[in-house]
């Protein structure tokens, strides 16, 4: 409970961070001022170099930088030994396969069985000729060319 709680005031005091630094002025704003532009203003303007939110940032990374080093102490001192952690499916032993390679090599591909028939080549059909014919008339057969005496 405490490290939800915890949880959820690191988020805010980060959202806040973001918040009050994109609000606040750049130091370089002014820069131009301290090199001869004419005014006689400092690098951090003429109020100083703290305002209001310039001091609830800095407070406000006192607290973000302590919460995350409490954190890390608890996390650190509150972890229970490996042994005693219920780790579910991946703290129980299994018992090892029959037949499966040890841990580290790699498993052996079954084996095909071997063919003792191989299959017979199904019949190829003749090419039928697809060329366009008139309604009216039926192609004759064409003889099949006889190869050249010699």
């Amino acid at each position: 409970m405490l490290m939800l709680i915890l949880n959820v005031v690191y988020v805010l005091v980060a959202i806040a961070m973001i918040a009050l630094i994109l609000l606040q002025r750049g130091a370089g704003a002014a820069a131009g001022s301290g090199f001869g532009a004419g005014a006689s203003g400092t690098v951090f303007g003429a109020r100083g170099a703290s305002n209001f939110l310039s001091k609830s940032t800095k407070w406000l990374a006192v607290v973000f930088f302590g919460i995350s080093l409490f954190m890390a102490w608890y996390a650190s001192h509150s972890a229970r030994p490996v042994a005693q952690q219920s780790l579910g499916l991946m703290g129980e032993p299994v018992a090892p396969v029959q037949g499966a390679p040890a841990p580290g090599e790699m498993p052996v591909p079954p084996q095909a069985p071997a063919a003792t028939e191989v299959p017979a080549a199904e019949p190829v059909a003749p090419p039928v000729d697809l060329t366009p014919v008139d309604a009216g008339t039926v192609p004759a057969p064409q003889p099949e060319a006889a190869p050249p005496a010699q």
